[in-house]
């Protein structure tokens, strides 16, 4: 049995849900105009964020695409910026961890950092994922994620849109982010993508239902939580890695920026 068998049940809301979605994903792009190089899409190339991306396609928006690389992801992963480029023919922008950074925190703490602390877990979270975003969101004034609030207790609160004040170059500013499947199901997600054969991580048919880096990531077994298989080794309140919830400013500030014709696929 593969992912589609086992969970594309949609709910008996699914149309309104779908027609939702697109809607306010449109009226970003009118807002935000030109929407190429205010509004972005952070990919993490799970299923729901394939789901965004191909809803960006079918409403025709243009808005930007960006994956962030943390070096430490599945090769399985890696392989769908390829077939994003290929089937939407949308750039991908990849987003690295500046080398010398991973390469000083791995000498000073080795390569299985994460889980001697969560300090150390968290530190790798920051210059893998935070001081990355950071620069991919830099300009923008809008980006789009795959957050569903039935994915986690931390992320229960989720907003279709969500206003996040920050001070940049010492001036106050707002980003909105924007979350089109926050009230989708699982069920409605695999419904989607069986509609519309999109592409998904092989690891979702082998129960990964939350995939990040690879010594991070864990199958599920049957009752388990969502996100269960994230970090499966701390306490369940600290399962963010910081993209999505309220941190210290990054320690880092520098980053190296790869296009997609330089990963194997």
């Amino acid at each position: 049995m593969n992912a589609i068998s086992l969970y594309a049940k949609p709910s008996s809301t699914f149309e309104q849900k779908l027609a939702a979605s697109k809607a306010l994903l449109i009226a970003s792009a009118a807002q935000y105009q030109p929407s190429s190089t205010l509004l972005t899409q952070a990919s993490s190339l799970g299923a729901e964020d394939m789901i965004v991306t191909h809803l960006i396609s079918d409403t025709g928006i243009e808005a930007s695409i960006f994956v962030l690389d943390t070096r430490k992801l599945h090769e399985q992963t890696l392989a769908l910026v390829r077939r994003i480029e290929e089937r939407y023919q949308r750039k991908v922008d990849i987003y690295q961890p500046e080398p010398i950074v991973a390469q000083k925190f791995v000498a000073a703490n080795g390569e299985d950092a994460m889980y001697k602390s969560l300090e150390l877990r968290k530190t790798c979270c920051d210059f893998r994922k935070v001081v990355p975003l950071d620069a991919a969101l830099k300009g923008k004034k809008a980006w789009i994620t795959g957050l569903r609030r039935e994915q986690s207790n931390a992320r229960a609160e989720v907003h279709d849109v969500e206003q996040q004040n920050m001070v940049v170059d010492g001036v106050a500013t707002t980003r909105a982010k924007i979350n089109p499947l926050a009230d989708w199901s699982w069920g409605d997600v695999w419904h989607f993508i069986s509609l519309h054969n999109i592409p998904y991580n092989p690891l979702h048919d082998e129960f990964f239902p939350s995939i990040g880096c690879a010594p991070c990531t864990r199958a599920v077994t049957l009752g388990e939580d969502f996100r269960s298989g994230r970090w499966w080794w701390e306490q369940e309140s600290a399962k963010e890695c910081g993209l999505h919830v309220a941190e210290e400013p990054p320690a880092f500030e520098s980053l190296s920026k790869i296009r997609i014709k330089e990963i194997a696929a």
